[in-house]
């Protein structure tokens, strides 16, 4: 078992770990409401646009399977296979026959997925280039918490 499945953690809480914690996940959500709202307002549901930015940030490629975008999504097959049908009846994906196995499709982005997922990803980068100071990193051993953008080069610049 792992302190995420609920094991206590070696050492307490302190009231500065609260407060990292804390301010990390209100700034999670502040930029999760961010997208969702400017996802819908540009037609999109929040999960179709999960959809294409896991499509097009697939490593190595430009398309996946559904089996694929179930884990990048951590959805059930089923409901990723529903969520494509909607992205395809929008004209957002498209499902074409796999090369190699006849059993699996790929799922391509469509030039019209392609070209609302820069523009809202454009606007995400932008929103989090913004939030740089506000969402911080929790750290445990010092009582100073880092940007996400500079946390992982200040240690390694220390290293």
């Amino acid at each position: 078992m792992t302190a995420a499945d609920g094991e206590a953690c070696s050492e307490p809480l302190t009231k500065q770990d609260f407060a990292a914690l804390a301010r990390f996940r209100f700034g999670i959500r502040r930029y999760l409401r961010f997208s969702e709202e400017t996802v819908r307002s540009h037609g999109l549901t929040p999960q179709q646009y999960q959809l294409l930015l896991a499509l097009k940030g697939f490593p190595g490629r430009e398309w996946a399977t559904v089996r694929e975008l179930a884990e990048r999504l951590q959805l059930r097959h089923h409901s990723v296979v529903e969520l494509v049908n909607r992205a395809q009846g929008e004209g957002l994906v498209e499902r074409e026959a796999h090369p190699e196995d006849a059993r699996a499709v790929r799922v391509v982005l469509t030039v019209d997925g392609e070209q609302i997922l820069a523009r809202l990803s454009a606007l995400h980068r932008d929103e989090l280039r913004r939030m740089d100071a506000a969402l911080v990193l929790p750290t445990w051993h010092d009582e100073r918490a880092e940007p996400i953008s500079g946390a992982a080069s200040s240690r390694s610049a220390s290293s």
